[in-house]
C-alpha cells in the first residue's frame, strides 16, 4: 500500500475573473504557496481545452508540465457540471441551462448529448494525462419524487434507474476503455444520493467496474447518514475523497429539509475544514485501514468564513490528519523469534503430522 497522497484542492469553488486565479498557472501558483501539492481541475473552458487534451498527449504534458514548475500535480479533472447534464427532470431544464453552452439553451436533447461528449472526452483526457480516477455528478431523473408524496407509482423508480443506466453505460465504457474510474459524488440533488441509491444505480449498470464513488462526509451530515458506515460498506468502490466539513443542529423549527431558508439559516449547512461536526479522524483511520491510495483534496464551502480563510487553514489540516502506513506491526519488538518446529510443537502436533 502507498497511502493517501495529499493534501489537494478542488478549484472550482476558487476560479475568478481576477490573478491569480483566472487561469490555471495562476490558480497553481497560489494553491502551492498555501501549501497543497495537487489540485483538482474542473473541466471548464478557462482552465483546459478538454477535446484537446482528449486528443493530444503532447497538451497534457504541457499541462502537466506548467502545474509541476509549481511543485503541483492534476488529482483529477471534474466533470461535474457536465455529469448534471446527463439526467436533467423537466421541471429543472431553465435552471441548468446555465450549466451549458448557449447554443443548446431550451434544447434538452441537444445538451445532453453535449453533456455525455463532455464527460467522454473527459475520460481520454484523463488517460492522457496519467490519471486513474475522475470525478463527477449522476445527474437525476427522479429527484422530484424523492418525497413520497403524493405516493409514487409502482415502477416508477425502477424506470428513473433503468434509464440512467442505459445513459451512464456507454459512458463507463469508454472510462474502461480509457482505464480511468468513474466516481460519482453522493450528493443531494442526485440520483445517487446515498447508500440504497448507489446500490441501485451499480445494479443498473452490471456492477460496472468503472462505476466508483467519490466520497464526501459533508453531504452525509446534512443527510444524517452514518459517512463511517458508509466507507465499512462501499470502500472497495471510493476512488476520490473531498475533505469538507459540515453541522446539522435541527430546531423545532426547521431540520433535515431546511425549510426554505438560506445557507447560514439552515439546520444543515457547509463549513470550513474544523469548523464543523465531520469526524475526519475516524475517516482518514477508515481510509487508511482499507488502503485508500487516492488523494485527499479540500472542497471548501462554507455559510460563514471567507474562502481565502478556509483555502489557507485546508492543507495544513489535511496533512495533520493524513496517516503514514506502518511498515510493521507495532508489536515486532517483542516477536519471540520462534520456528515452525517449535509453532507446530506449541500446537501439540508432531512433525509426522505436517
Amino acid at each position: 500500500m502507498t497511502g493517501m497522497k495529499g493534501p489537494g484542492i478542488f478549484l472550482a469553488q476558487f476560479l475568478g475573473d481576477e490573478a491569480p486565479f483566472d487561469t490555471l498557472d495562476g490558480l497553481a501558483e497560489w494553491a502551492a504557496g498555501l501549501g497543497y501539492v495537487g489540485v483538482q481541475i474542473p473541466c471548464n473552458a478557462q482552465l483546459i481545452d478538454l477535446k484537446l487534451a482528449a486528443e493530444s498527449k503532447t497538451y497534457c504534458d504541457d499541462l502537466r508540465g506548467t502545474l509541476a514548475e509549481h511543485g503541483i500535480e492534476v488529482t483529477e479533472l471534474s466533470t461535474h457540471l457536465q455529469g448534471q447534464l446527463v439526467a436533467v427532470h423537466p421541471a429543472y431544464d431553465t435552471l441548468f441551462d446555465g450549466f451549458a453552452p448557449p447554443e443548446v439553451h431550451g434544447k434538452p436533447a441537444e445538451r445532453q448529448l453535449w453533456a455525455v461528449e463532455q464527460v467522454k472526452l473527459a475520460a481520454r483526457a484523463s488517460a492522457n494525462l496519467g490519471l486513474s480516477a475522475h470525478a463527477t455528478f449522476s445527474g437525476a431523473l427522479a429527484w422530484p419524487y424523492v418525497y413520497p408524496w403524493p405516493q409514487r407509482p409502482a415502477g416508477l423508480i425502477e424506470e428513473a434507474f433503468a434509464e440512467l443506466a442505459r445513459r451512464w453505460t456507454p459512458i463507463l465504457d469508454v472510462f474502461e476503455e480509457a482505464g480511468v474510474d468513474c466516481a460519482f459524488e453522493v450528493h443531494p440533488g442526485e440520483d445517487l444520493h446515498d447508500g440504497a441509491t448507489w446500490e441501485r444505480f451499480l445494479a443498473a449498470v452490471d456492477n460496472h467496474p468503472r462505476a466508483r464513488l467519490l466520497f464526501d462526509p459533508s453531504h452525509f451530515v446534512l443527510q444524517q447518514l452514518d459517512y463511517l458506515d458508509f466507507i465499512d460498506r462501499y470502500h472497495e468502490r471510493i476512488s476520490c475523497f473531498h475533505v469538507k466539513d459540515a453541522e446539522f443542529n435541527p430546531t423545532g423549527r426547521t431540520g433535515v429539509y431546511g425549510g426554505y431558508e438560506n445557507w447560514v439559516d439552515r439546520a444543515g449547512r457547509f463549513r470550513s475544514l474544523g469548523d464543523g461536526q465531520v469526524d475526519f479522524s475516524g475517516i482518514f483511520s477508515r481510509l487508511a485501514q482499507y488502503g485508500y491510495d487516492g488523494w485527499a483534496v479540500l472542497e471548501w464551502e462554507c455559510a460563514l468564513k471567507r474562502s481565502d480563510d478556509g483555502a489557507r487553514e485546508g492543507a495544513p489540516f489535511i496533512r495533520d490528519h493524513m496517516i503514514r502506513l506502518t511498515e510493521r506491526p507495532f508489536d515486532d519488538f517483542a516477536a519471540s523469534g520462534i520456528d515452525r518446529a517449535a509453532i507446530r510443537n506449541l500446537l501439540g502436533l508432531s512433525e509426522e503430522q505436517a
